[in-house]
């Protein structure tokens, strides 16, 4: 601000430079939209990796067409991409479970849901995959009087295996306090979402009550005494019985395994040392015995709760106790099953006196969500629910396309601040034969969209289309959809598939291309064509259909866009037109490179003009435009991505009195013109030779 002189002396006056730089966006971020078996619903999630990708939506599904354009995103180039998971509202739900006060109580202590948190936002995460989830409630906290931890897991249902888990420690359902569990765990959880206690559950600080808290999953011992004696000689080697109680493959009955322990006349002067012995124990105990029935089926259900019991213990002093919690195993797991120990033909009775190991008929062994039935102890299906999550039915074309007054479907996008490359590999497949009105519906809607968000769509092509003649008819079918901010390629690759032996597999190829782009970007600039010898198809084993020179020829006057297969260089993306770039349309938008470097700056200058707002209309504010976009056109110009030698040939950038007259200047328009001069792609190389007659003089 200006200096006002006070006194005799040098005064420093800092004066704004007027030059607010530029700055190019990012020309590559893609967008999908499909169904997926995890994940928010209608909410755009961003995934930097195909890790990310796996975390939040669960990996490949084979009924997830998206799900493979992902990882041929990521493995073309792409770093960065959006993922908006649509489906059947009406028939996908959420996995959940109510916890329960410790038996026999009935009080509810509170809901949990498979659920995450996305931007600030406590969003249910509905589908089977929430079934696997188990919790586990334990009191080893530093009040083991008032405070819980609790550990969601996420179990793979084919291995039994822990593909993910959180513990939250130290929570409490106390109102105002700083572990509070609800907002502890939603805000940190990528698996459940946990609801707030009923209403009149505390009706003030004053009636705070301490055990209102989930009960404490697996068999739990009562407190250890601070003195530890010393087990006797005679019985240093001792039998427990370890009880599968519920209904597992339609049987009711309690089956028994003896387990033997032996401690070697060791003294019990450390309880800790009895954990792994103990631990051992019990996971070889038998799986048949005199109890066991002879069913194959109940035998492989029931092993997995042994072989993958833990034993802890829990607390300190007067506090710590032992803590039994059967195996977590997947397709076998079972919730009404528990862990309990008995004096067996009277050989325990001194152990179980030192350890405290007591029967626990109704203990709760793990909370599963996607529970239903009758449940043990502490855990209930949620009310009115079966609590089972579903994936119910694909998307259609209005659940892909979506509402944008509730910003679903596609209209989820609309918090996303920017994307570039839109994919939506799903709507090929929603037609089998013509008229493809769904797929039109979906491209419509979608080609419309890219317009407003100056963003480009690979658009795919049905699995039906296998040939050039089957091309060229769908193409001619499909001629309303042609747009100048889309391209589309001929054929769909072969990808090999994880899920199915690695046999290859029939894949859109727009999550292939998107990574093409990516990957042009980076290394020659969004000018640059994504196409040639070196836009090499990674992980593409072969076409659906191999070109030849003369079918390319057919199908790039049509605006379609080839993709080849050549020795040596391998499978190549072979064309780099826009839906708009048939030969007799004669658009200026005939090639992909120009109009994504147009909208490029489109969206560039949109983003870095904005500081023009409210400034005074006039020529110093021109002239401060002129010098911002000249020097960003300018710094393009470098490096190559326009025509000419000079940057009088390139581009032109024109901000004064001509472009905007007095009556803009009056209803406060200010008019800049900005042209520039593509880079081409040398599409058709020719090559003349001429036969000399006669030999050169020497």
């Amino acid at each position: 601000m200006p200096v006002t002189p006070t006194y005799p002396g040098v005064y420093i006056e800092e004066i704004p430079s007027g030059v607010h730089p530029i700055t190019g966006v990012a020309t590559s971020i893609a967008a999908f939209i499909d169904f997926f078996p995890m994940g928010p619903l209608d909410t755009a999630v961003q995934v930097l990796s195909q890790a990310d990708f796996e975390r939040s939506f669960g990996g490949l599904n084979t009924d997830s067409e998206a799900s493979y354009a992902i990882q041929q995103f990521f493995l073309n180039g792409g770093s960065e991409a959006y993922v908006v998971r649509v489906g059947d509202g009406s028939a996908i739900t959420s996995a959940g479970v109510v916890l329960l006060k410790s038996p026999p109580s009935t009080d509810q202590v509170a809901t949990v849901t498979a659920g995450t948190m996305v931007n600030g936002i406590s969003v249910h995460n509905p589908g089977a995959w929430g079934n696997s989830i188990r919790l586990d409630v334990d009191y080893d906290t530093l009040d083991p009087t008032q405070l819980f931890n609790l550990t969601a897991a996420l179990i793979d249902p084919a291995t039994g295996q822990t593909v993910r888990s959180e513990t939250f420690r130290n929570l409490t359902f106390k109102p105002g306090a700083s572990t509070y569990a609800p907002d502890v765990v939603n805000q940190g959880s990528q698996l459940i979402q946990l609801g707030a206690p009923p209403s009149g559950a505390f009706p003030d600080a004053a009636h705070w009550n301490s055990a209102y808290r989930p009960a404490e999953t697996g068999t739990v011992g009562d407190a250890l005494p601070t003195t530890v004696g010393t087990l006797p000689a005679d019985k240093n080697t001792f039998k427990v019985t370890v009880s599968v109680d519920g209904t597992i493959a339609n049987n009711t009955k309690s089956f028994t395994y003896i387990a033997t322990i032996s401690l070697g006349g060791a003294t019990l002067s450390d309880y800790a040392s009895i954990v792994p012995v103990l631990q051992a124990a019990i996971r070889a105990a038998p799986v048949t015995s005199a109890d066991q029935p002879t069913s194959p089926q109940l035998a492989a259900q029931l092993a997995p709760l042994l072989s993958g019991a833990t034993v802890q213990l829990v607390g300190s002093g007067s506090m710590a106790h032992f803590r039994v919690v059967a195996g977590r195993g997947g397709t076998t797991f079972n919730p009404l099953a528990s862990i309990t120990f008995d004096d067996v033909g009277g050989q325990a009775p001194t152990i179980m006196a030192n350890l405290k190991l007591k029967t626990a008929t109704s203990n709760v062994q793990l909370y599963s969500l996607g529970i239903s039935g009758t449940i043990r102890g502490a855990q209930l299906a949620l009310t009115g629910t079966t609590g089972v999550g579903a994936n119910g039915s694909l998307p259609g074309a209005n659940q892909l396309i979506g509402i944008p007054a509730n910003k679903t479907g596609l209209f989820a996008l609309e918090d996303v601040d920017l994307f570039n490359i839109l994919c939506i590999p799903r709507a090929a497949n929603l037609d089998t034969a013509a008229p493809w009105s769904n797929f039109q519906a979906v491209i419509s809607a979608a080609n419309a969209y890219c317009q407003k968000r100056r963003a480009f769509m690979a658009v795919d092509i049905p699995a039906v289309i296998i040939s050039v003649p089957a091309m060229q008819t769908w193409m001619a079918q499909n001629d309303t959809l042609r747009d100048i901010n889309s391209a589309i390629y001929f054929p769909r690759t072969m990808i090999p598939d994880p899920l199915n032996g690695n046999r290859l597999r029939d894949v859109a190829s727009s999550g292939t291309i998107a990574g093409l782009y990516a990957l042009t970007d980076v290394n020659r600039g969004v000018w640059k064509a994504p196409a040639g010898t070196e836009a090499a198809l990674r992980n593409v084993s072969q076409l659906v259909y191999k070109l030849t020179d003369d079918e390319n020829g057919v199908l790039n006057p049509l605006g379609i866009n080839s993709l080849r297969n050549f020795p040596v260089f391998g499978n190549v993306c072979w064309g780099a037109r826009t839906l708009d770039g048939a030969d007799v349309i004669s658009s200026d938008w005939k090639y992909i490179p120009v109009r994504r470097l147009a909208l490029f700056l489109e969206e560039s200058l949109y983003r870095g003009l904005k500081w023009v707002v409210f400034e005074p209309n006039d020529e110093p504010l021109w002239a401060q435009i002129r010098l911002n976009v000249t020097a960003f056109m300018q710094n393009l110009f470098r490096q190559g991505a326009f025509q000419g030698s000079t940057p009088q040939q390139a581009y032109l950038v024109k901000c004064d009195s001509e472009t905007t007259t007095t009556t803009d200047q009056a209803n406060g328009i200010v008019n800049i013109v900005v042209g520039f001069a593509p880079l081409k792609p040398a599409e058709f190389v020719i090559i003349k030779i001429r036969q000399l007659a006669g030999q050169l003089a020497a």
